[in-house]
């Protein structure tokens, strides 16, 4: 989203043609998402990507340099989103409604981008892939979020004083990871309240340990 005033005719055209840029690059970044999460990276071509966002292929070599640098964005767009979820969702919480938060945050950002979300889980399991330095950069990112409240609920003696704080955070990012998928693929007419409930028994386990 642009945001700033616009001031004059020439701005209001320079707004446009960004708002149509950044409509064309979100387009982009869907139809991208959809067709590597339906039949992998390397099976995806440009053409496809173009196909399926409706428009030229020159309009996407012109937005990004290649497949490769579109994908990269892709990730950090969404990991981003993400992450920004995170943090929106812990504002102002005290440590145990925080975590609470962060699942019910994580739950609804996967059924919301749910192609995403199968997309990034298998890409945490490839090593040799150009841009795994960036997706293990936005990885710690967004687990740092968690991390904070960890931290805080240690230090506010609602968690254990001894536990494994980096740890514990990876596994909760990746718990809830896996537990979304897992119930979107497998058991979608399930209620997102009943998976919130029971990865909250599991981080209720925890701090009760």
């Amino acid at each position: 989203m642009l945001t700033g005033r616009v001031r004059g005719r020439g701005g209001r055209v320079r707004d446009g043609r960004a708002r149509r840029r950044e409509d064309t690059r979100q387009r982009l970044f869907e139809a991208a998402v959809e067709l590597i999460a339906e039949q992998g990276f390397s099976a995806t071509t440009v053409d496809d990507i173009a196909a399926r966002a409706g428009v030229a292929k020159g309009t996407v070599y012109y937005n990004f340099q290649s497949k490769t640098v579109l994908f990269e964005e892709l990730l950090r767009h969404g990991v981003g989103l993400l992450t920004a979820d995170f943090r929106a969702a812990v504002a102002g919480q005290p440590p145990r409604e925080a975590l609470a938060a962060l699942v019910r945050a994580e739950l609804a950002y996967i059924r919301r981008y749910r192609a995403f979300a199968q997309l990034l889980l298998s890409e945490m399991w490839r090593t040799n892939r150009e841009w795994q330095q960036t997706l293990r950069l936005l990885r710690s990112e967004a687990i740092e979020v968690i991390a904070e409240t960890v931290r805080a609920g240690v230090t506010a003696g609602e968690l254990p004083e001894d536990l494994d704080v980096r740890t514990a955070s990876s596994a909760l990012f990746g718990v809830g990871l896996v537990v979304a998928v897992d119930w979107l693929v497998f058991q979608p007419d399930r209620p997102i309240e009943d998976v919130e409930e029971a990865l909250l028994g599991i981080v209720r386990r925890v701090a009760r340990a």
